[in-house]
């Protein structure tokens, strides 16, 4: 088990260049929100925005979608009940956030497993319809990020009694189904094909509602622009956990709010890429 640190990170990280344009940064799909979570949805897309990527398209109902021009404006919209299938567009998809559990969202995981060909991050709602419909795991397309916390990797694996069970299973499954597992906790692990880090960022100001949506947002950034997976999830989980730090600055572990944490995000970077 290997700990992940600034000094791995910045052997894998790209610096920005400054004769680049937003084509070079990757064009990023997150579907998330539903009637009374939208909440979700912004921070995914807020995360998503903030760390790199250069342009951002949300699938999310239309009855809740003329909240986006306010929440912001620097994202594009496709309306959830009409044609979002044009794939071809997009570099990365992240999936779960908010989307609920019924019938019309399991055919939009389930159609998105199966014809969407690049990288793919499921968090969430898409974790617990999976749980529900155990089938699909043998569907996950090889390479994708699922993003656990402990409960929602028991309802997808069983019961374990402990963090050591939990991190072992992990382990094993993500090698068993060709995926990266991000196992959420105090210290979150991060599994691949037998290799595995520990993450050493992060506090439990973190332990909020939110945290898990702004995380997928990060991680479909940095698979939009190119990342591999497994490096991707990486970046994403040190930086997530990095900017919840710098947060304490002006935060309690109380009072910090996952907005919070998405607005440090800048100064997570520049301290990685010093």
């Amino acid at each position: 088990m290997k700990k992940l640190t600034k000094n791995s990170l910045k052997k894998i990280i790209k610096p920005r260049l400054a004769s680049s344009n937003k084509g070079d940064y990757g064009h990023a799909y997150i579907i998330a929100g539903n009637t009374n979570t939208m909440g979700a949805a912004v921070i995914a897309a807020k995360a998503c925005m903030r760390s790199g990527v250069g342009k951002l398209t949300l699938n999310v109902p239309q009855d809740k979608s003329n909240i986006f021009p306010i929440a912001l404006p620097e994202a594009m919209i496709c309306i959830r009940e009409y044609d979002c299938n044009n794939f071809d567009l997009f570099n990365a998809a992240g999936i779960g956030c908010g989307i609920g559990t019924s019938k019309e969202s399991f055919q939009l995981l389930s159609y998105l497993m199966d014809e969407f060909k690049k990288p793919l991050v499921i968090d969430a709602d898409g974790l617990n319809i999976i749980s529900k419909n155990k089938s699909l795991l043998k569907r996950i397309p090889a390479n994708t990020i699922i993003t656990p916390h402990p409960k929602e990797f028991d309802r997808l694996f069983g019961f374990h009694k402990t963090t050591k069970q939990r991190i072992s299973t992990a382990i094993a499954k993500a090698t068993q189904y060709h995926i990266i597992i991000i196992l959420k906790s105090h210290q979150t692990l991060i599994t691949n094909n037998g290799i595995s880090f520990i993450n050493t960022t992060g506090n439990a100001g973190l332990a909020k509602a939110g945290s898990g949506d702004a995380l997928t947002g990060m991680i479909t950034a940095f698979l939009a622009q190119g990342y591999n997976p497994f490096n991707a999830a990486k970046i994403a989980v040190y930086m997530h956990g990095l900017a919840a730090d710098l947060c304490l600055k002006k935060q309690s572990m109380e009072s910090m709010l996952i907005t919070d944490v998405i607005e440090c995000i800048s100064k997570a970077f520049k301290i990685i890429m010093k």
